[in-house]
C-alpha cells in the first residue's frame, strides 16, 4: 500500500506518458474546409475589423450576438433548398433537431420576432461572428468562417438601401482600397420579374430555372448562359445541366435586357424603362431604381463605385428588392467579398406582421483572401511594441518591474521568457524576426546603478543594410542603442515608438 501524498501537494504521475511504449501520436491537422488563423493574419484581420466598426458606427449601427447554434425549424427553408443542403445538422442533449447557422441574417430576422420591445424597430445592428455552410471548399471558401452582417430593420424607405451600399463603399476606402479599385453592384429583384415577364415568362419553376442560369453570367459566360435558357449543355466535368426550354425569342429578349450597359446609373434606369413593357411592376421599379440613384448621388456616390447591374440575381428566395454585391477590380478569381440586399419577407416566418429590412454582409476570410491578393496585408506579426531582454544575473523580478512601468502607461510590452540563459543576440534576433521595433535591455551594470539600455531594432537593422565588415556593423548597431535611468524609460521609449 502506498503512502499518501503530502497535503497540498501533487502527487507525481504513475508513469512518464512520453515513455510509454504503446503511446501514439495524433496528426496535427484540421477538417478539410476548416483553417487556422495565425498571428499575423490575426493581426490583420482585428485591424480591418476596428476599422469596419467605426464605420458601422458612424451610421448608427449597435452591436449584438447570437448562439452559433439555432433550432432547425429556424433555418431551413430561409435560404432556399440549396443553402438547406449546406446546414450541419444535429440533434442537441434534449432531442431537439439543431444546427450550426449558415448566415447571420436569418438569426436576426428571428431576434426581431423574440425581442420586439427590447429591439424597437427601426433599427441598425452589426454582428461579428462564424458561420458553418457544408459545401466544396476552395480559395478564400471555408467551411467555417467569420462574416460581418450588418442590418437595418423597420423601414421601406430607398433612402436605407442607399446607405447600405454608401456603407460597402466607405468600408473599402477605409481598409484602403481606393474608389476605382472597387465595384459594387447594384440591381433589384423586381427588375427581374419585370424582365421574365416581358419575355413572356409566367410559371414559376421556370422563372427559378431562368433566374438561376442568369446567376451564373459571371460564372460561365453569355454563350454558355443561353445555352442553360434553351436546350441545356454538358459542363466541363461532363455533367449535363438540363435547359429551360425557352424559345430563341425569349432568350434574347432577357439577355438584351440584362446585359444592359450605360455611362451613368440613370442612363442604364432609362434603358431599361425603354426595354420593359409598362406595367404596374416596372414602373415601380423603375421608380425605385431612380430615387436609388437619387440617393446615391446625393451621398457623392461615385458612378464607378456603385454601377447598376440588371444580371445581378442572387439570393434569389428571399431578396425582395435591391440587391448587391461587390468585386476587387484586380481580384475577380475571387468573387464577391460583399454581398446583400433587401428582405422584407424573411421576418414573416415567425410573426404575423411584416417587418422591412435590407443589410449586407462579407466573409472576412474571403476579404482577406483577396487583400492578399492585392498585396494589401502588409503588417506587423505582432502588436509587441517593446521586448524586455536581459543578461544572465539580473533577477525576473526587476524585470517585472521593468516590464510593468511600460505597461502601466498603455506601451504593449513582452518580457523575453525563452530557453534560460538565451544569449542577447538571440534575444535579439526573436525581436528582429516578429518586428519588434524596440528592445530594452538590462545587465548586471544596469541593474546596478538602476538603468536600462532602449535599442531603436528599427533603426539598427536600417543603418546596418548593406554593411559588409563586422566592425563597422557592430557599431552602427550600437549607435541605435542609448543607456538611460529607469526614470527616463517612458519618455525614451515613447520617443522612439511616435
Amino acid at each position: 500500500m502506498g503512502s499518501s501524498p503530502v497535503p497540498g501537494t501533487i502527487p507525481p504521475p504513475e508513469r512518464d506518458l512520453m515513455q510509454d511504449p504503446n503511446r501514439q501520436l495524433v496528426d496535427a491537422q484540421t477538417l478539410k474546409g476548416y483553417r487556422d488563423i495565425l498571428p499575423e493574419e490575426m493581426i490583420f484581420q482585428n485591424a480591418l475589423i476596428e476599422r469596419v466598426r467605426r464605420v458601422l458606427e458612424r451610421y448608427g449601427f449597435v452591436p449584438l450576438d447570437t448562439p452559433c447554434v439555432e433550432l432547425l425549424a429556424t433555418l431551413t427553408g430561409a435560404g432556399g433548398e440549396e443553402t438547406d443542403k449546406d446546414i450541419i445538422r444535429f440533434k442537441s442533449r434534449e432531442g431537439e433537431d439543431a444546427g450550426l447557422r449558415f448566415d447571420l441574417t436569418v438569426p436576426f430576422a428571428r431576434l426581431l420576432a423574440q425581442y420586439p420591445e427590447q429591439l424597437r424597430l427601426p433599427i441598425r445592428r452589426y454582428q461579428l461572428a462564424p458561420v458553418f455552410r457544408n459545401d466544396k471548399p476552395g480559395e478564400g471558401r471555408y467551411r467555417q468562417f467569420r462574416q460581418f452582417d450588418f442590418d437595418a430593420a423597420g423601414s421601406e424607405s430607398v433612402a436605407v438601401d442607399a446607405e447600405i451600399v454608401a456603407l460597402m463603399c466607405d468600408v473599402f476606402r477605409e481598409a484602403g482600397v481606393e474608389s476605382g479599385e472597387f465595384e459594387v453592384r447594384v440591381n433589384n429583384r423586381k427588375i427581374l420579374t419585370a424582365i421574365m415577364s416581358a419575355a413572356g415568362i409566367d410559371d414559376f419553376e421556370t422563372q427559378k430555372r431562368v433566374l438561376r442560369a442568369i446567376d451564373k453570367l459571371l460564372k460561365i459566360g453569355e454563350k454558355n448562359v443561353r445555352l442553360e435558357l434553351g436546350p441545356g449543355r454538358t459542363d466541363d466535368s461532363g455533367d449535363t445541366i438540363r435547359g429551360a426550354g425557352l424559345p430563341e425569342e425569349s432568350i434574347g429578349k432577357i439577355l438584351g435586357l440584362i446585359l444592359t450597359t450605360a455611362p451613368t446609373r440613370a442612363a442604364v434606369v432609362d434603358a431599361l424603362a425603354a426595354g420593359l413593357p409598362r406595367t404596374e411592376t416596372a414602373e415601380q421599379v423603375i421608380e425605385e431604381m431612380r430615387e436609388l440613384d437619387r440617393c446615391l448621388s446625393g451621398m457623392g456616390i461615385a458612378e464607378g463605385d456603385a454601377v447598376f447591374y440588371p444580371s445581378l440575381a442572387r439570393g434569389l428566395d428571399y431578396y425582395t428588392g435591391p440587391i448587391f454585391e461587390a468585386f476587387l477590380k484586380e481580384a475577380p478569381e475571387i468573387g464577391a467579398v460583399f454581398g446583400g440586399g433587401r428582405y422584407d419577407n424573411l421576418v414573416d416566418r415567425f410573426l404575423e406582421k411584416k417587418i422591412p429590412a435590407t443589410g449586407a454582409s462579407f466573409g472576412l476570410d474571403r476579404f482577406t483572401a483577396a487583400f492578399k491578393r492585392l498585396g494589401k496585408t502588409s503588417v506587423s506579426p505582432t502588436v509587441t511594441q517593446v521586448m524586455v531582454m536581459s543578461f544572465p544575473g539580473v533577477p525576473a523580478a526587476h524585470l517585472l518591474k521593468v516590464a510593468s512601468l511600460l505597461r502601466a502607461e498603455d506601451i504593449r510590452t513582452e518580457l523575453y521568457l525563452g530557453a534560460p540563459g538565451a544569449k542577447l543576440r538571440d534575444q535579439l534576433a526573436a525581436a528582429n524576426f516578429r518586428h519588434i521595433p524596440v528592445a530594452v535591455i538590462v545587465g548586471p551594470d544596469e541593474y546596478a546603478a538602476n538603468q536600462v539600455s532602449v535599442k531603436d531594432l528599427r533603426a539598427g537593422l536600417s543603418a546596418r543594410a548593406g554593411i559588409q565588415d563586422h566592425e563597422a556593423f557592430r557599431k552602427a548597431g550600437k549607435a541605435a542603442q542609448q543607456t538611460v535611468g529607469l526614470g527616463e524609460l517612458l519618455s525614451t521609449v515613447k520617443s522612439l515608438s511616435s
